[in-house]
């Protein structure tokens, strides 16, 4: 039997610190079990976790717990699942959020076979309809929206994409305890070792952690078109981001897609360079705080959700605007 209205947030933290969209999944969370006057745990695994415990309480967590060991310093598939299925087990969670990463993804199909549930993966929403739990996410190449009902299998398992949420205010009067489990560890393997953990090379800001984005779409007329968008993008200390039209044509890679069949975004300033504003990619970054749209076709979709909109020649507009923003910035 589950424990009724339990939703479990498991938090993904990389050196010593808990992804944003860890807090966003606990802020969506206490939203929905308040609801359900149901109550938020947060699972939290790794190694040297002391200076983390309090974090997730900040964002709504009413409990917790905790598996730090050495053996789950670093993320791996086995080791990772070995112990989430057995707390699992053990306390039977109505819900169990997780999310959409790479690891988080690698670890919600592996921990769903285990456990022999659904899985609703890539959600951009999560709600209650009558009582009962839906989680939203796009199909067919993002050309629609689905709503997933569940069965009476559980957990409900989903995972969700970084900035679907906002993150709440941490709440510093708000503490709790976070219950230590042991690795355990069981009869199966760990059948991998991290030798060695490389970065990427080229020191781009990431799309899901950037506070500014500058995007192109398919009005820059070709490849050539991202270098005066990186250009703008490095005035700004921005992350350079892209419609699906201009990654399909071949002009930038897939990282930089934002939309439903791309990243999530949710940055304070949304720069939208050259772009229609198709649903897709609306879906993607309309929760920007402040969007500016910047496209000869006046009626272009985009100046409906944009704050700010420029009517006018991209290529004439945006190298004034990066002279502007340097001289501004150089005077602070």
């Amino acid at each position: 039997m589950s424990n009724k209205n339990s939703i479990w947030v498991c938090l993904e933290q990389t050196n010593g610190k808990i992804a944003s969209v860890s807090y966003e999944m606990l802020s969506q969370a206490k939203k929905l079990s308040s609801a359900l006057s149901g109550e938020v745990c947060a699972v939290l695994l790794g190694s040297q976790l002391d200076e983390l415990k309090q974090e997730p309480f900040l964002y709504g967590a009413d409990k917790g717990y905790v598996c730090d060991d050495e053996r789950l310093k670093d993320y791996r598939t086995d080791s990772y699942c070995q112990v989430l299925d057995a707390l699992v087990k053990e306390n039977a969670p109505e819900v169990l959020l997780m999310a959409a990463t790479t690891n988080g993804r690698d670890l919600a199909a592996r921990l769903a076979s285990r456990l022999e549930t659904g899985l609703a993966a890539d959600c951009v929403d999560l709600k209650l309809e009558d009582g009962e739990f839906v989680a939203t996410r796009p199909m067919y190449g993002g050309n629609i929206m689905a709503d997933i009902a569940f069965s009476e299998k559980r957990p409900i398992m989903c995972t969700v994409r970084p900035n679907a949420f906002s993150k709440d205010e941490a709440d510093t009067g708000r503490s709790g305890e976070m219950v230590a489990v042991p690795f355990g560890g069981g009869e199966d393997p760990i059948r991998t070792q991290v030798r060695e953990i490389l970065s990427k090379a080229g020191g781009e800001i990431s799309l899901t952690d950037a506070q500014i984005i500058v995007s192109g779409g398919r009005g820059l007329g070709g490849p050539q078109g991202f270098d005066l968008i990186r250009e703008f993008a490095g005035a700004l200390n921005a992350a350079v981001g892209a419609s699906r039209a201009a990654v399909d044509a071949g002009w930038i890679s897939y990282e930089h897609q934002v939309g439903q069949t791309g990243k999530t975004v949710g940055p304070k300033l949304y720069i939208a360079c050259g772009m229609s504003g198709a649903l897709q990619h609306l879906a993607g970054m309309k929760t920007s705080d402040v969007i500016v749209a910047i496209n000869k076709d006046e009626e272009a979709p985009i100046f409906e959700i944009a704050n700010y909109g420029i009517v006018g020649d991209l290529y004439q507009v945006i190298p004034v605007m990066i002279e502007e923003f340097k001289t501004v910035l150089a005077s602070r």
